[in-house]
């Protein structure tokens, strides 16, 4: 068993930053479950393009309100608490937060926490070995 509480990775290589969001990593691909599992804040009035060309990622939002918008179809959603979306396509997308938005994400395959994202939003695609959880 696996118990951590958000706030203990304050300041630890599992908290990552940027100017437009902040992620904790609360799960890890070094715990060898198959996917990470980040708790993600995106700052109120920015506007973030991600491109997960390497990885699935599901997002739940769980506070907050903002627009998502898929950069190939332009078409665009309400993000409101309760709202899921899933990029199964590896879709560009733009998340507008109107207000502080966050989100409970799961990617496969898991992150690192050591991944940048490159000019084009995309994390490069990392394997490290495994730890017992």
């Amino acid at each position: 068993m696996y118990v951590i509480n958000r706030d203990d990775l304050n300041d630890t290589d599992r908290d990552v930053q940027s100017e437009t969001w902040r992620s904790r990593r609360m799960v890890l691909g070094r715990e060898g479950v198959g996917f990470s599992f980040h708790d993600t804040v995106i700052y109120a009035g920015t506007r973030s393009t991600f491109h997960y060309q390497n990885h699935i990622e599901a997002v739940y939002c769980v506070q907050g309100e903002g627009t998502l918008t898929d950069e190939e179809t332009g078409k665009t959603y309400p993000l409101s608490d309760g709202t899921m979306y899933l990029l199964d396509g590896h879709e560009k997308h733009t998340v507008v937060a109107n207000t502080e938005l966050r989100m409970a994400c799961v990617f496969n395959p898991p992150v690192t926490g050591r991944e940048v994202h490159d000019e084009n939003g995309v994390y490069p695609l990392i394997i490290e070995e495994t730890a017992a959880v």
